[in-house]
């Protein structure tokens, strides 16, 4: 199906010569030349958009005076919220999140043949790629079976939902599976799917060239910016709506410059880079806003190391960190085995519209932010947040301060493991895994961690016997290179087998670890800790039995292995001894850059890309063998526990309801700051004592079926019990309590799945109130649909991170945010309160609007919230009662 492009084409449609081949394209020049303002110094992520605007310009969705705006932009120093309507190219998604959107597409099959329209109505526009890269689990590790014997339970436990996305390959088009094995999503685009320049044929039969964008529904979609493609994360809800033709509405975004001089020195890796950017940003604060990289540092500055800051964008809570196109993404193009025609065109495009940072680009900022890359220092971050940066210098002072303000517990304490010959203490390294899109894309520190396995092993050091080690590499090519240095060998030999290609470990799928161990965590109450190469920390997700996590770059991963604790300064302590008693330090196995480099150099080739990613969504014969049913509309299977039609649409009516004011809401859960997506709707495992469990126990699903919260993500019964269910939240209306609790109508301590069900009985609404940066962490759509779900009518929190804002407009609940002080703590809530909230039924964006507390001894507390429905077009969906409701409506009246 061809692109439709804006019908008013004449002013900035022009022609683009490449070899042998002409391409139209939607010059910003020419727009200059026809007095549609000035663009020069507009920064290359914001001309990504500005391009959006000129191809889509029809005079309603996107207008003449939309595209003025961005020339307003550089005008009024890097600042014009304004609405506009933006359309990415394509969509990517991964199984956690894809199988509930391919749900939704499903029941809306249903739901528009019952409005009166055509299933075919609910069908991608615009392609979509979804790669499973979610499910496999770490059972098993440490030996030359893990690989196989975890990819067997992964289609032991996943087979439904793999049915079910066959199912959606054949009954929808423009949509890919790339099947389990291959690798992460991320790194996938990066290495395979990702142009940087895009090309179609539009309604013109003409092929047309536009910069390579996307939305996807993983937050760590922001990697691919490292190659100068504009993407980011968002709900599955959203970008359900995107595939279906829906525009994404947003704000014109400020632009934060990060100006990057200097280059690396000896023993730092990109990992170090990128936390130290971690922290810095986050400090800054920019949240919903692009940032873009440039300086004459980005020259030194590898792809890959480009590609793990772009990787963290949420972790530094931006939209995007956007690295503009060069001389380097030529080079990585042609590496990672795409065509010299495509490289040529990306070239020739960039020059040709204003893209390309030479040595002359010097665009307008919002605002700027410097750091010189010779300063950077090795670090880690943890133990519960990405930004919480450590020097490694600092590394055990730091965990000593955590143990005595944070965790509360002395650091002395052993506890004897049942039939092992050691003791366990707080601090131990129970996990030491290398996993996770963030750094596994990058050659330089995994052949760096190979490197230190390799300098480990040849002294005689062994992991620690309580340190469960793991290897899951982005993607296969990773295998490939290793393989060809020879390093695998060395980091086998370490207990670093591979243990499967997927996100593992960092989102919760790091499996059981021994009885043994896990029975003296919880008898001596001992702070166990996680070392891991991934962008996530957040508590309760990597495992159960570990409270304390750090992020650290794949070497310091083995290094933690070597040495077992993180009470220790590895960068100047002896970590290890060899077996005849020789101290072993940090620096003994430490490789060099030209070390590295060498390697890189040899054994990172064009031909591995090309070869891995032959058939790449062919899959192996366990995949081929995957049978499944046919037909447009899916035949839910009534046994399923993994895949449910969910009630969204069922008895929806043709037209649209108004939004109401709120009506003495009852308070479900008072929460603290930096709540993430992770606490609302855990990923991880749970235990057949919390509702989810129970549903599963009644449906005779034996508790080692139970697989996890993520995977089923297509049954909303199960997600619905698992909202507010991480086993580390803190409901604040009870005292000492971690986990899914709260107050039911009758005041006692209960699930907030069974209260939520209580209430809804009684016909009460409810709300729910939080700190700063609600919502943070993963584009979790779930998080939105079990809010919804619950019966939260209002989320009231004093900031939101921009994904999980969306995400609650999109399922219908209205974001709110304090305004004048006011916080949960200044009006001394306790959750016993009554909420009433009006000047709903005639709201605009962004209004404020009086809110009456009613406090448990009648008195009353008049505020003023904002409400943190954005745009004129999030009026519409609320009134909807969602995104996908407008969608459907508006499908089921155009037949």
């Amino acid at each position: 199906m061809p692109i439709t492009v804006g019908q008013d084409t004449a002013k900035t449609r022009t022609t683009l010569q490449v070899g042998d081949k002409s391409y139209a394209f939607y010059s910003i020049a020419a727009a200059e030349k026809a007095g549609l303002g000035d663009f020069s110094r507009l920064p290359a992520a914001l001309r990504v958009v500005l391009e959006n605007m000129l191809r889509f310009e029809d005079g309603k969705t996107v207008s003449v005076d939309d595209i003025k705006a961005f020339s307003e932009w550089a005008n009024l120093g890097g600042k014009n919220p304004r609405e506009i309507a933006y359309r990415p190219a394509r969509v990517l998604m991964q199984d956690f999140t894809g199988v509930p959107a391919v749900v939704d597409l499903a029941a809306m099959r249903d739901g528009i043949v019952a409005l009166g329209g055509d299933a075919q109505q609910i069908n991608p526009l615009n392609p979509v790629d979804l790669v499973i890269d979610h499910s496999v689990m770490i059972d098993e590790f440490g030996n030359p079976r893990a690989f196989q014997m975890n990819v067997d339970r992964e289609y032991e436990r996943n087979m439904e939902r793999y049915q079910f996305l066959k199912w959606g390959q054949g009954a929808f088009n423009n949509f890919r599976v790339v099947p389990p094995g291959t690798g992460i999503c991320h790194q996938v685009n990066l290495e395979y799917l990702a142009q940087t320049v895009w090309t179609d044929m539009d309604q013109f039969n003409e092929p047309v060239a536009y910069p390579d964008t996307l939305v996807g529904t993983d937050s760590h979609t922001t990697m691919v910016n490292g190659a100068a493609v504009l993407g980011w994360g968002v709900g599955g809800i959203e970008a359900e709506a995107a595939m279906l033709g829906q525009p994404i509405s947003m704000l014109i975004p400020e632009v934060v410059g990060f100006e990057l001089t200097g280059a690396m020195v000896e023993g730092t890796t990109g990992t170090d880079l990128v936390l130290k950017v971690v922290e810095m940003l986050r400090e800054r604060g920019v949240v919903g806003k692009f940032v873009e990289f440039y300086g004459e540092g980005l020259d030194r500055l590898p792809l890959a190391d480009r590609a793990t800051i772009a990787n963290m964008a949420p972790e530094y809570g931006a939209t995007c960190g956007f690295f503009p196109i060069d001389d380097e993404t030529l080079r990585y193009l042609r590496n990672t085995g795409r065509d010299e025609e495509r490289v040529a065109l990306v070239e020739a495009y960039a020059k040709e519209n204003g893209f390309w940072r030479g040595a002359d680009y010097a665009p307008i900022y919002t605002d700027t932010l410097h750091l010189d890359m010779g300063t950077i220092v090795p670090a880690i971050s943890g133990p519960k947040r990405p930004q919480d940066y450590v020097a490694l210098t600092d590394a055990k002072t730091a965990f000593r301060r955590e143990m005595e303000e944070t965790f509360k517990r002395p650091m002395d304490k052993e506890m004897p493991v049942a039939g092992e010959d050691y003791t366990l203490s707080s601090g131990d390294v129970v996990i030491a895994s290398i996993t996770s899109c963030t750094n596994t894309s990058n050659p330089y520190v995994m052949i760096g961690a190979g490197l230190v396995a390799r300098k480990a092993a040849a002294l005689g050091l062994d992991r620690k016997p309580w340190v469960k080690t793991s290897l899951a590499p982005g993607s296969q090519v990773v295998s490939a290179y290793l393989e060809a240095a020879g390093l695998q060998e060395d980091l086998d030999k370490i207990g670093f087998n591979l243990v499967g290609y997927g996100c593992t470990t960092c989102i919760g799928n790091s499996g059981p670890i021994q009885k043994e161990l896990s029975e003296a965590i919880a008898e001596g109450d001992l702070v166990a800790t996680s070392v891991l190469s991934g962008n996530r920390n957040f508590e309760g997700r990597i495992s159960p039995d570990v409270r304390a996590n750090y992020l650290a770059s794949p070497p310091l991963v083995v290094a933690y292995a070597l040495a077992g604790t993180m009470d220790i300064d590895i960068a100047n302590d002896p970590i290890a001894q060899t077996p005849d008693g020789k101290d072993v330090y940090l620096k003994d196995i430490w490789p060099s850059q030209a070390e590295i480099a060498e390697l890189v150099e040899k054994t990172v080739t064009r031909e591995a890309f090309i070869e891995k990613y032959a058939d790449v969504f062919k899959g192996d014969e366990k995949w081929q063998g995957v049978e499944t049913s046919t037909g447009e509309t899916y035949d839910w299977p009534p046994q399923s526990t993994y895949v449910q039609n969910p009630p969204y649409f069922q008895g929806m009516s043709k037209e649209p309801g108004t939004i109401s004011n709120i009506e003495g809401a009852r308070v479900l859960a008072l929460l603290g700051d930096m709540v993430t997506t992770d606490h609302i709707s855990p990923a991880g495992s749970f235990k057949d004592t919390t509702p989810a469990g129970q549903y599963l126990v009644d449906r005779q699903v034996p508790v080692r079926e139970f697989n996890s919260y993520g995977s089923r993500r297509g049954n909303h019964e199960v997600m619905m019990r698992g909202t507010f269910a991480n086993i580390r939240i803190k409901n604040e209306m009870l005292d000492g309590v971690e986990g899914g609790y709260t107050k039911g109508p009758d005041g006692n301590e209960t699930s907030i799945f069974d209260a939520a069900m209580a209430y809804q009985a009684e016909g009460t609404p409810l709300v729910v109130f939080g700190g700063e940066q609600y919502g943070a962490g993963s584009s979790r759509d779930w998080a939105a649909k079990g809010t919804a779900l619950l019966g939260v009518k209002a989320v009231i929190a004093e900031s939101f991170e921009r994904i999980h804002r969306s995400n609650l407009v999109g399922m219908g609940v209205i974001p709110f945010e304090f305004t004048g002080g006011d916080t949960r703590k200044s009006l001394g809530l306790t959750g016993d309160e009554t909420v009433s909230i009006s000047g709903l039924d005639t709201i605009q964006p962004l209004q404020e609007v009086p809110c009456t507390i009613t406090m448990a001894d009648g008195s009353t507390k008049e505020i003023t919230l904002k409400c943190r429905i954005d745009t004129a077009i999030e009026i519409e969906y609320i009134e909807h009662g969602g995104v996908l409701h407008y969608v459907l409506r508006n499908l089921a009246k155009a037949a």
